[in-house]
């Protein structure tokens, strides 16, 4: 399947109770120079005021849909499926509910995907915790580097709010729903991907503001650690001491690009 230029991108949102975060997401969807996109927000049964703020939007543009789950899954991976098949487009992005993008980011990476001829992209991203520190300006000419299987198993190098992909891989690949792979469920996904596709591309300039929020299960470093090891010692053919060797170069590369680069 060649690259569809100039093609529907359906995004993804998972949300529950993102009531207080979720406008400013939508808002950064709404600012795309790429404007031939819908937007599925799939929320897990939120107790808050998510669905109405996400129907207020939704009844401005249409492009924006919400779906109310009746009950709550408990991880986004479940979300994440439903929204992949509900998707129209034939391309797929993911969203976060707290996560912002920057204004020419569908723009730039589908361009780029479109240069390459590859199904799969992410893009480099930057933490934040203070939206009043974000600023976007117009990056130029973007770089792109390969990310293989190979270097995806040594450390995860694919922000998951920055992925666009044919939607027929999401639907080959689903996320993990089992509650064991909660948090590593994406990860998990990029590399079945990786191990059967080949080759995708990651542009290098962050095009995703990931929003660091107290209590975030990726915060915590010893349950990502133990999902990581748990990943790479079910993933077929890979042993016990290679799941410990990839275990160790994820925390080594954790260290370098979360806590001192402050992105990925």
């Amino acid at each position: 399947m060649s690259v569809v230029e100039n093609g529907l991108v359906s995004i993804v949102t998972p949300s529950y109770n993102a009531g207080q975060l979720i406008g400013r997401t939508i808002d950064a969807v709404l600012q795309q120079t790429y404007s031939k996109w819908e937007l599925i927000v799939i929320d897990d049964c939120s107790s808050d005021d998510t669905r109405d703020v996400v129907s207020a939007y939704a009844s401005l543009d249409s492009r924006i849909r919400l779906v109310a789950l009746e009950k709550n899954n408990g991880a986004p991976a479940a979300p994440r499926n439903i929204g992949v098949q509900q998707a129209r487009g034939e391309w797929v992005a993911f969203l976060d509910a707290d996560d912002i993008w920057h204004p020419m980011k569908l723009e730039l990476q589908l361009a780029a995907m479109l240069r390459s001829q590859v199904r799969f992209s992410c893009t480099q991203m930057s933490d934040f915790s203070d939206e009043s520190t974000l600023t976007f300006v117009d990056p130029g000419k973007v770089g792109v580097e390969v990310v293989s299987f190979s270097r995806q198993q040594v450390k995860g190098r694919i922000p998951t709010s920055s992925v666009i992909g044919c939607r027929n891989l999401f639907l080959d690949f689903p996320f993990n729903e089992d509650a064991r792979y909660k948090a590593v469920e994406d990860y998990h996904c990029w590399l079945r991907i990786h191990e059967t596709v080949g080759d995708s591309i990651k542009l290098a300039y962050p095009l995703l503001s990931y929003r660091k929020v107290p209590g975030q299960i990726s915060g915590s470093k010893t349950y990502m650690l133990e999902r990581m090891f748990m990943v790479h010692r079910e993933y077929p053919g890979t042993g016990r001491a290679r799941a410990i060797l990839f275990t160790l170069t994820h925390a080594l590369g954790a260290i370098y690009f979360r806590i001192l680069k402050k992105g990925l």
